[in-house]
This record gives structure tokens, sequence and C-alpha cells, in this order.
């Protein structure tokens, strides 16, 4: 996949670490993405061209009501913006917290509408199941159905097939795998998780990193996980889908190394 260059969003767009106050994480910058791309070394070559210390935080399933909204909590404490890759029924279900995710500036992105694993069935049904699934999320963000807002898209279980990823690119989807992740479908507390992704992360360097906001230690161990970040010096980037236009900003994919 070619490389093109990599830019900032204006910084005005970050919410800089003042507004949480002096020992706020904040988020570092924003990267565009552009349409088409597969990134994330745990199911592709490429990643996203994060510098040393940079992570992009993902979080899968929701919105879920016993747990999402103490995520949003603590991202909202330490002004760090994510990517939510919501399920369609899901968000269906509560809209509410859908429209919380965007109103408070993170990223929506996709991940079905039911979580099929889309190997499974038949290219067309998988097909169907991710507009459906785009539709529902859209409506229950912004009220409106759109083609999508976000064209960002996560294979459930990372499960996808050639014949799906021709035709996503086709769309100008960008398929996201992680670089690494919590392994929160894992029972687990939330320090072992805590710990768990830290020394990932100190191996990585860098990375994707997937969570599930579906997932109570998880939203138990996120303000120490944020602390822990700016304690050991890590930046975090928020990904948005690339301006179309003269200002348009993509951004770099490079060559990755598979991590944990």
């Amino acid at each position: 996949m070619a490389a093109v260059s990599l830019a900032d969003v204006a910084l005005a767009d970050v919410a800089p670490p003042s507004a949480c106050g002096p020992d706020a994480l904040g988020t570092a910058r924003v990267m565009a993405v552009g349409g088409g791309i597969r990134v994330g070394t745990k199911s592709y070559p490429d990643t996203l061209a994060l510098a040393d210390r940079e992570v992009v935080l993902t979080f899968d399933d929701g919105p879920w009501p016993a747990t999402t909204p103490a995520v949003l909590d603590a991202l909202a404490r330490e002004c760090v913006k994510a990517t939510f890759f919501l399920i369609g029924e899901n968000a269906e279900a509560r809209p509410a917290l859908a429209r919380r995710i965007v109103a408070e500036g993170h990223t929506v992105g996709h991940h079905t509408w039911s979580h099929p694993i889309l190997t499974k069935i038949a290219t067309a049904d998988a097909l169907a199941e991710i507009e459906r699934g785009m539709a529902a999320d859209d409506r229950a963000s912004y009220g409106a159905a759109a083609a999508p807002r976000v064209p960002f898209f996560r294979f459930p279980g990372f499960a996808d097939t050639p014949a799906l990823l021709e035709e996503l690119a086709r769309r100008n989807v960008a398929v996201f795998g992680a670089d690494l992740w919590a392994s929160d479908w894992r029972q687990m507390t939330p320090e072992a998780e805590l710990d768990l992704v830290m020394l990932r992360l100190r191996d990585a360097g860098r990375g994707i990193v997937l969570f599930h906001d579906t997932k109570r230690h998880t939203a138990e161990m996120m303000p120490a996980f944020l602390r822990a970040l700016k304690a050991a010096g890590y930046r975090v980037v928020h990904i948005v889908p690339e301006r179309i236009g003269p200002e348009r900003i993509p951004a770099q994919t490079i060559p990755g190394r598979p991590v944990y």
C-alpha cells in the first residue's frame, strides 16, 4: 500500500490538557485517515504512522449502558479522544449513548449490526450486515443514515475475506485491525488488565490499542490506565476521517511488525 504524506489537523481542534487541568493526559494530535486503507498489524502488514509512544485508543461492541458511560467519564476527565466501533443493534437500542459519544468529540466507527463472524456467512449477507450496522450507527449518532458519515470499519473477530476487503476498499471504507489489545474478553481484575496492557505497550512502543467498552473491568481500569499513559510519556492520537477537497489531509501508513 503506497504511503502518502502525514500531517496534523489544526491543533485548535484538539482540547488542550489545560482544559482539564495541568496534569491531564490530553489529546496530542488528530490524524486524518483516508478510506480504503487496512491498518493494524494483528491482521495486516501496515499500520498508522505513529511516532514512538503514540497510541490510538479504540473501543469495540458498545454502546453499553452499564459500562460505556464510565469509559466516557474517564476519557472526559483526561481530555482524551478515542474511536468507538459500535454494534448497530446496540446503538439503535441506546441512541442517547451514541449521541453522547459524538457530542464529546469521539469518532464513531462501525462493527456490523449484530457482531456475527462474517467468514461464516455468504458475502452478500455479510455486506448486508455491515450496511445495516453502519446505517443504524449513523441514525443513532446523528439522527440520519449517511453513506456512512465516518467510513471506518472493524471486522468482528478480525474475520475478513478477500471479497469483503475488496468491496470495502471500493466503497472507500478504512478497515481497522489493531496493533495490540487488552485481551479484555477474558475475565480479569482491572489491576491485571492494566499490568497486561502497559507491558504490551512497553514492548510495542506505539500502536492502535483495542479495548471493549462493554467490559466492566475495562471501564474500572480506564482512569488508572490513562494516568499510567501520562506517567510513562505516551501521547494520544485521535483518528478522524480525512478532509475532502483542497484541505484534504491523508494519513500515512507504514509497514508494521506483529505485536501482542
